[in-house]
């Protein structure tokens, strides 16, 4: 077992186990941290397939993470109050219809944006996708009959079947495991033909394109991916804050994402779980402290970006085996 396993396993306990002691002895805001730390890392991962893997710096997955959030919303609003929407669904209040919901949509969206975005490459990229997300943003400020800009409560938490949401440690566990699953996805992912072609095609597209690989096909697929797996995480988000509004689709929050994966390792498997532990208990911290934590957050992304390129799992794990 390397000690990169070993770091990985370590974290996941810990993950895991804080949340039961913060339980035991009552710590029922340490829970919600917990979960925090999961679900971001979750949405953190799912950007961790297109820029980690396959080079792609997208600054619109806030589109996704949003488009996430509001699925939970308005479903959930639509099961409470009875009140049928498209082809007389009357909504869900369960968790997996709502992922399921979530995931597809963005699936859709992301083809959409992917098949125009993807055609061309660096700033213009990055351009691209951050106008999409922008486009998407101010389309929900402009939608009243959801709240518009104030946004929309969720009156009570979405469920999972044979567990009560309601209470935080059962949440955590259900934001525990799907982050869990997803990492395993991801590391099948990376593994596999198509993690090796994606990791090829961001080292060098045009000789991927000499032995007949399309890269096209290929960014696409890790882009549509990656933009469900970041809707899941703006389901759940939307579930732990019992709200949605439109600042779930701001560049912040794309930035935000970017932030996690520098901080805990870009392409890394358990770099977003790194960087989003790191990310909220410097801001716990931090913020008890100053409102300004956000200046020394900069000046330690400014010290890992020059020092420490590997990010949290670089330092700790050594150099990346991968891609």
């Amino acid at each position: 077992m390397n000690r990169e396993v070993s770091i990985n396993a370590a974290m996941a306990l810990a993950l895991l186990a804080v949340p039961i002691i913060a339980l035991q002895i009552g710590q029922t805001f340490t829970i919600t941290l917990a979960t925090r730390i999961a679900i971001l890392a979750l949405a953190a991962t799912g950007l961790n397939l297109a820029l980690g893997l396959g080079g792609l710096v997208s600054f619109g997955h806030a589109a996704f993470f949003g488009i996430g959030g509001y699925a939970a919303g308005i479903l959930s609003a639509h099961a409470l109050s009875g009140e049928p929407m498209m082809f007389g669904f009357e909504g869900s209040q369960s968790m997996p219809v709502i992922w399921l919901v979530a995931a597809v949509l963005a699936g859709l969206i992301g083809l959409g944006i992917g098949v125009v975005s993807l055609r061309t490459s660096g700033v213009y990229f990055i351009m691209i996708t951050l106008a999409f997300a922008q486009m998407i943003f101010y389309f929900a400020i402009s939608w009243p009959a959801y709240g518009g800009e104030d946004g929309l409560s969720i009156a009570v938490r979405n469920g999972f079947p044979g567990l009560n949401t309601m209470r935080p440690m059962e949440f955590f566990l259900v934001a525990y495991g799907l982050l869990m699953l997803t990492l395993g996805l991801f590391s099948l992912i990376r593994s596999s033909r198509f993690g090796a072609a994606l990791q090829a095609v961001r080292q060098n597209d045009v000789r991927v394109a000499s032995i007949g690989i399309k890269p096209f096909p290929i960014r696409l697929t890790a882009f549509v991916l990656s933009a469900m797996i970041t809707a899941l995480a703006g389901a759940l988000y939307a579930d732990l804050n019992r709200f949605v509004s439109p600042s779930m689709f701001s560049w912040h929050m794309s930035g935000e994402l970017i932030v996690l994966i520098i901080l805990g390792g870009t392409g890394r498997l358990f770099g977003p779980l790194a960087g989003a532990a790191l990310y909220v208990i410097l801001e716990f911290v931090l913020g008890g402290m100053t409102e300004r934590w956000q200046f020394f957050l900069g000046l330690i992304l400014l010290a890992v970006v020059l020092f420490a390129r590997g990010g949290v799992m670089g330092l700790l794990a050594g150099k990346a085996r991968h891609g």
